[in-house]
């Protein structure tokens, strides 16, 4: 009599067990990699940036606790750096204007000196307030036969597609009120006829009376007569900014900080104040950041943008004319 073999194997049972494991493990490693890199990775200050801005409480706070005691986050959070950067490139063609290249621990930056104060206006979208979209940056220099410029005050943006068709808050070109209403209470950053920025909460009316002739909505404001008034707030982290100052010979101060890419992840508003007052700034406001951010100089871009679209449609721009 023959005995019949038995087949013996590994069951199907086993195997998909095994390969669930290996991909989760897998997925589970890989994971871990991404948030390691992300709260104590190589990139120094971007990680120690994410912690001090880190929620009490969520799944961040949860997920950064797997690298760092909870004494370690406290002292992250309560230190208190301000770092002064160092000119990389200094630039000047002998048209009144300066270009500094600025460089900080996270990030890249460009500093516009005008020295010519009454070079300074503001341009404003043509068709603002009807849903005709506003112009590009170029554009707002060509059109007022400019030499350079930044963006500035801020628009409806939906999504990351406003077309620059309609402004925040109040709008003043030339001594009159283009758009907003004459009693809206709001931040304002102008110029006057002086040549001199003001900046601060007012209506249109009351800009209008202290002989503001140019001027915009965004904010918020910095430095007032050398003093720093922005001591608490949001704070959004690291981000691109656009920001305007004027020291106290009457120079302008444009600055341009570029943020969400790997080599220059944002500023922080300490960080702007640290810049400005390294500038001599006795006056320094926020203006539109984010994907609006530019500068552009003598036919150039000379920060990276990182709208995802091009270059975008404003309602208002801070154009620097060409000197007489």
């Amino acid at each position: 009599m023959t005995r019949k073999k038995v087949k013996r194997g590994v069951s199907k049972g086993l195997v998909f067990f095994i390969a669930f494991l290996m991909i989760v493990t897998t997925v589970f490693f890989f994971f871990f990699l991404y948030f390691k890199e992300k709260y104590k990775g190589s990139a120094v200050a971007y990680s120690r940036q994410l912690i001090k801005d880190l929620p009490s409480s969520g799944m961040d706070a949860t997920l950064a606790k797997f690298f760092y005691r909870e004494s370690e986050i406290a002292a992250i959070k309560n230190e208190v750096t301000i770092e002064v950067p160092k000119p990389q490139d200094n630039e000047d063609k002998g048209d009144g204007i300066e270009i500094h290249k600025l460089k900080g621990s996270t990030y890249q930056a460009i500093m516009m000196v005008v020295k010519n104060p009454e070079d300074l206006m503001v341009a404003v979208n043509p068709n603002l307030d009807s849903a005709g979209a506003g112009l590009s940056l170029d554009e707002y220099i060509s059109l007022h036969d400019g030499i350079a410029g930044i963006n500035a005050g801020g628009f409806e943006d939906s999504g990351g597609n406003g077309n620059g068709g309609q402004a925040w808050g109040i709008v003043i070109s030339d001594g009159k009120l283009v758009s907003g209403r004459m009693d809206d209470f709001t931040s304002v950053i102008g110029i006057n006829y002086n040549n001199m920025l003001v900046v601060g909460d007012m209506s249109a009316r009351q800009a209008l009376d202290w002989k503001v002739r140019d001027a915009v909505t965004f904010g918020p404001i910095f430095i007032d007569k050398f003093k720093v008034i922005f001591t608490e707030g949001r704070h959004p982290g690291l981000n691109p900014r656009t920001v305007i100052g004027q020291r106290e010979d009457g120079a302008f101060l444009l600055l341009v900080i570029d943020g969400r890419q790997p080599v220059s992840y944002g500023s922080t508003y300490e960080d702007i104040i640290s810049i400005m007052q390294s500038f001599n700034a006795m006056t320094a406001a926020n203006l539109d950041g984010g994907n609006s951010t530019v500068m552009v100089y003598d036919g150039q871009t000379l920060n990276s943008t990182v709208s995802i679209y091009g270059a975008r449609n404003l309602p208002t721009a801070f154009v620097v004319k060409k000197g007489k």
